[in-house]
């Protein structure tokens, strides 16, 4: 065999033998035996600094419930005998001990409109005037005609514990009324004659100062205060001068003797 015949196989050969060493390496990588480090080294949520290991996030677990954050967690009215009622209660005491204590002036020149405005004012500029605002809050199942007029509930009277169905009507609004706590004209007679107009207006749409009830104690109240008359329902007797007191103390009205002792006489057994 001549040299050049030799050097012509061995070429042949190192050639098989850099093709099959190439084929060999190709089928390790195919089968995840050879990869490079990107895809060889296991998913993590982090990598050491200056490591040349990708960083893979996830979206973030939902954060969990809490009292906090679940609906309905907002705490509930009060009943009578616990905590609240008697802080609210210990509230009224101090205020009623506050207040002023002297004859009511003169009813003379007392006028619903000309002194404490139209009624239903929108006083708080919500689009909706009082009227609808506390029935809103105070009745439940409520159907609306537009974005504020109720035309239909249901009440039950913080007076008396009855049940009314509400039907806005010329015949059946006034099944349910909007009572002020603090009437106005007993309002005007402690102190409210010395207001501006507009603290006036306020307290007559005051949401504090407003009850939505059954007409029948509306009435028979008009504009007595809490030595001419009370709520039937003794068990909200309570409430009532407790938001009495705070809208006296909050226009920086005052009480008659009778009144002072009446609602001191309630608070003692709240």
């Amino acid at each position: 065999m001549t040299s050049r015949r030799r050097r012509t196989r061995t070429s042949l050969t190192s050639v098989l033998v850099v093709l099959g060493l190439a084929v060999g390496a190709y089928a390790l990588h195919t089968t995840g035996f050879l990869a490079p480090d990107a895809e060889a080294a296991p998913a993590v949520t982090s990598a050491p600094a200056g490591s040349d290991a990708p960083v893979i996030t996830t979206e973030p677990a939902a954060p969990e419930t809490t009292r906090a954050s679940r609906p309905g967690s907002e705490p509930t009215t009060s009943v009578t005998g616990t905590a609240t009622d008697q802080q609210d209660a210990q509230t009224a005491r101090a205020q009623l001990a506050d207040l002023p204590v002297k004859g009511k002036a003169p009813a003379t020149g007392y006028d619903r409109v000309g002194d404490f405005g139209t009624a239903w004012l929108d006083v708080d500029r919500n689009g909706c005037d009082t009227r609808n605002d506390v029935l809103a809050r105070d009745l439940t199942e409520i159907t609306r005609q537009g974005p504020c007029k109720v035309v239909t509930g249901t009440l039950v009277s913080p007076y008396t514990g009855a049940t009314i169905d509400f039907v806005r009507g010329n015949t059946t609004s006034t099944l349910v009324q909007i009572d002020h706590v603090v009437a106005l004209e007993n309002a005007w007679r402690t102190g409210a004659q010395q207001l501006p107009q507009a603290q006036r207006e306020a307290l007559a749409n005051d949401p504090d100062n407003l009850f939505a009830v059954d007409g029948h104690s509306n009435a028979q109240k008009r504009s007595g205060d809490a030595a001419t008359w009370l709520p039937a329902d003794k068990s909200f007797r309570c409430t009532y001068i407790e938001h009495q007191v705070a809208v006296k103390t909050k226009y920086r009205l005052w009480v008659a003797p009778a009144e002072h002792d009446a609602m001191a006489r309630i608070l003692q057994s709240c």
